[in-house]
């Protein structure tokens, strides 16, 4: 039986995969974020999933914005780094499940989750950045191969959070019932609290973030109530993003335990969390 060893809940601003990129983890307007990575980042190094899964988002790099799912998943054996319009990132390009995938696609969708299917996908920052969190020196390869969830956090209506949640329970059933004796690792991306145009542009809600990331530990129902109008509202537009982070929680047990957390303001006008959650007992 498959079993889900963590939780990592991390932001994807782009600029922080630049920021590793060019070398300037060091500088210091960054070196207090790097800095904040370092615990989750040793923990991880000592705890190897033999596959993760990545709930993200993409941005127009991957899918056409003129047919965007409310919920996708990966079924390749490679998935490509995008080029997102200034060069492609120089990481290595994504190893996946074919076999994990139809598996969680086929039980996802005996729940009512009507997922879309990608047998080719080419991957973003929104992917590559949080697995740049996790390894931030891949080599030739990420740790594992990796199966990618897509997520409709861009253009109305968005899922719910109570959606979301729900499929991250699904999903937890799904990973459970799977043949292999596999150890899985989970992403949820996306957030902190941001909004990149409109009159409320950079925007940020320190407050709101940070109970957020204490209540997305002990009680991730309390953010499953939230409408999509609160998320928008105290968040920002983009911040609504988080829900990403409830499909990661809701397939962990109800008792996690928090190994680090991290939270950083700002990156890019953007509000940038990591919480990573040991999910055995």
């Amino acid at each position: 039986m498959a079993e889900v060893i963590w939780g990592l809940a991390t932001s994807h601003v782009p600029s922080i995969g630049a920021a590793m990129d060019r070398g300037k983890t060091e500088d210091p307007n960054w070196k207090a974020l790097f800095d904040g990575y370092r615990p989750a980042r040793e923990w991880l190094a000592e705890h190897k999933p033999d596959v993760a899964i990545v709930i993200y988002n993409d941005h127009a790099n991957g899918i056409d914005l003129d047919i965007v799912p409310t919920f996708g998943i990966g079924t390749a054996d490679r998935y490509d780094v995008a080029d997102e319009g200034f060069g492609r990132r120089p990481v290595p390009d994504v190893i996946g499940d074919p076999e994990l995938s139809l598996h969680l696609l086929e039980s996802l969708v005996d729940e009512g989750f009507d997922l879309t299917v990608f047998q080719e996908l080419d991957v973003d920052h929104g992917f590559t950045v949080p697995l740049s969190v996790w390894t931030p020196d891949p080599g030739d390869s990420w740790p594992c191969p990796v199966v990618p969830l897509l997520v409709n956090v861009i253009q109305y209506p968005q899922p719910t959070a109570a959606r979301c949640y729900a499929l991250g329970q699904a999903l937890g059933r799904a990973i459970a019932s799977y043949g292999k004796d596999v150890k899985v690792g989970i992403l949820g991306t996306g957030g902190m609290s941001h909004q990149l145009a409109g009159a409320r542009a950079g925007f940020i809600n320190a407050e709101f973030d940070r109970m957020f990331m204490e209540a997305i530990e002990s009680d991730p129902a309390k953010l499953a109530a939230l409408s999509r109008e609160e998320l928008i509202r105290e968040a920002g537009s983009e911040g609504i993003e988080m829900i990403m982070w409830l499909i990661m929680r809701g397939a962990m047990n109800e008792r996690v335990r928090k190994v680090h957390s991290h939270y950083f303001v700002p990156a890019s006008n953007t509000a940038a969390g990591l919480a990573l959650f040991d999910n055995r007992p």
